[in-house]
């Protein structure tokens, strides 16, 4: 997890407004930072926040190779597959870092070729000063964040990690300038103009979910031949989360106790013991009071003998840190918002408790394997099919900007093995009667492909599922109850009239009222309420759909 920033046609180069937008992301890499402007293409800027995770003494960007001295790289991102395509195309790597394979492939293959033949998570912005080309991409799930500002009148581009990096430059740019997420999957082409402004030549969707992806499997098609169903999934998830180790930091899970980070947990335990890591795995968790969520997370730690953190939360907190949390997600949405609050204070707690940097999570699991309650309301297969990829599609908006935002709040490095590109593919490609909820018990099919595992006991791995925004709470009171009573008291204005989605609740108007003063005509950050499908209710939380199981 790092930062990158960059300008294209600015006219002044590196003015007061482009350093504070690019002072806005340290927290995204506080170890270094670097701005560079290239003498023979004075608008071009190219900023990097470094969070040192491999090869503490080369790893420094922006990039540039001795044998191509006029490319240039700046990426957030661990590219997983680095050491198989040095094998593979013999390359010459002149550093340890990961990122440097996406210069090489550029270089050997051209830009589409190289971006589809990434295996990992990734933002990059690759400047070629002898073609006079710019190229910006981000990878399949967006699990790396990206925004891009454009100013067409003015043929200016900024692109940055976060997009209160580019406020600034909205701010200043003309009327018709636009500012908002680089789409997921997506790669653009821009020229360097003479005048050093920059023009778009095209943009290409190289990736959609379930589509196969184009560079080597991690894991060889031959080896899964003589694997049942259940077996494949259990092996490509490991293996998932085996590539994800690459570390020179500390690594760490945050458990929930539910079955999506517990298995994550599980088998970064069993690797960790198998590559003999020099430190016991720590585990995390968060929650009010008598929370069932702490609760299931002890049993897991205890089962797996982790060094286990619990953290302990209430309405001060909430109270403390509500306006914050808005501020970093950049997004105005009721679930995305209460479900971030116990991961900022737990990720807030990580940074200033524990030596841990590399955190894995269990996002993406139910997008994928159908884990929110209302699937079990689908009306055919297919349609849950539909639903699934829908998720993965904007996961980038909700849940994976939760889980980035949080803790790069706190400058840790997020690792998400269920969105892993070869474990996506192969899941999605499993009959669609078969990744449906069981029996009334959602995830059916990937708890049951670990049911003879060992990994977790039986009381974590068919646990009912519980949001964890539900999961956090006390028994006796809600978290959005408490959410609720707060944005209740400190609203003042209730009748304010906003561009977009229209906030209906106490509790949206709030959200909105404080993302405004922050983002003020940004509503497009947040295209629509995430609630769920095929029911009637009125609030996103689980609670309210009739199947939900929690006591």
């Amino acid at each position: 997890m790092c930062g990158i920033w960059a300008t294209f046609g600015v006219t002044g180069g590196l003015t007061p407004t482009c350093v504070k937008c690019f002072s806005n992301i340290r927290h995204r890499g506080p170890d270094a930072w670097r701005i560079e402007q290239d003498a023979r293409e004075p608008l071009a800027i190219l900023g990097f926040q470094r969070l040192a995770i491999v090869d503490g003494l080369h790893g420094m960007q922006p990039m540039r190779l001795h044998c191509y001295p006029r490319t240039t790289l700046i990426c957030n991102g661990e590219i997983y597959n680095c050491k198989r395509l040095q094998k593979q195309h013999e390359f010459q790597y002149e550093t340890n870092c990961d990122v440097e394979a996406i210069i090489h492939l550029y270089q050997r293959f051209g830009i589409e070729e190289a971006v589809t033949n990434l295996d990992g998570v990734f933002s990059f912005c690759l400047v070629d000063g002898e073609k006079k080309k710019v190229y910006i991409a981000r990878d399949p799930y967006g699990v790396r964040p990206l925004f891009s500002f454009h100013d067409p009148e003015n043929d200016v581009l900024a692109i940055c990690s976060e997009a209160k990096g580019l406020l600034g430059l909205k701010q200043n740019g003309s009327p018709n300038s636009t500012l908002g997420q680089f789409s997921p999957g997506n790669l653009q082409v821009w020229s360097i103009l003479e005048s050093g402004k920059v023009k778009l030549d095209y943009t290409h969707q190289y990736f959609t979910p379930g589509k196969a992806p184009k560079f080597e499997p991690y894991v060889p098609e031959n080896k899964l031949i003589d694997m049942n169903v259940n077996e494949k999934i259990a092996y490509l998830l490991e293996a998932a989360c085996r590539k994800r180790l690459m570390s020179d930091r500390r690594i760490g899970c945050l458990l929930s106790g539910g079955l999506d980070s517990s298995l994550i947990t599980a088998i970064v335990v069993k690797l960790a013991k198998e590559y003999k890591l020099p430190y016991k795995i720590q585990t995390f968790a968060i929650g009010m009071g008598d929370s069932p969520d702490l609760a299931a997370a002890r049993t897991v730690a205890d089962y797996l003998g982790t060094e286990h953190h619990e953290v302990q939360f209430d309405e001060n907190d909430i109270r403390k840190e509500l306006d914050n949390v808005i501020y970093h997600l950049e997004s105005y949405d009721i679930t995305t918002i209460r479900a971030s609050l116990p991961m900022y204070l737990l990720s807030k707690y990580i940074k200033e408790k524990t030596d841990t940097t590399v955190v894995f999570s269990g996002e993406g699991a139910d997008e994928l394997a159908q884990g929110y309650i209302y699937f079990r309301d689908a009306p055919s297969e297919k349609d849950a099919h539909k639903e699934s990829v829908r998720l993965l599609s904007d996961i980038y908006l909700y849940d994976g900007l939760r889980a980035d935002r949080t803790t790069s709040a706190f400058s840790l490095e997020l690792r998400v093995p269920f969105l892993d590109i070869q474990f996506t593919h192969h899941y999605l490609s499993i009959p669609p009667k078969l990744r449906q909820p069981q029996n009334g018990v959602e995830k059916h099919l990937l708890r049951s492909s670990f049911a003879k595992s060992g990994l977790l006991p039986d009381c974590v791995l068919w646990r009912h599922k519980e949001a964890f925004s539900d999961g956090v709470s006390s028994v006796k009171k809600s978290l959005f109850s408490v959410i609720k009573e707060i944005t209740t008291e400190r609203l003042q204005e209730d009748d304010i009239q906003y561009p977009g989605l229209q906030p209906k609740t106490n509790e949206s108007k709030y959200y909105r009222y404080v993302f405004e003063k922050s983002f003020p005509g940004q509503h497009n950050f947040t295209p629509y309420y995430w609630m769920p499908k095929w029911v009637q209710v009125s609030d996103p939380s689980a609670r309210f759909i009739k199947h939900y199981a929690a006591k």
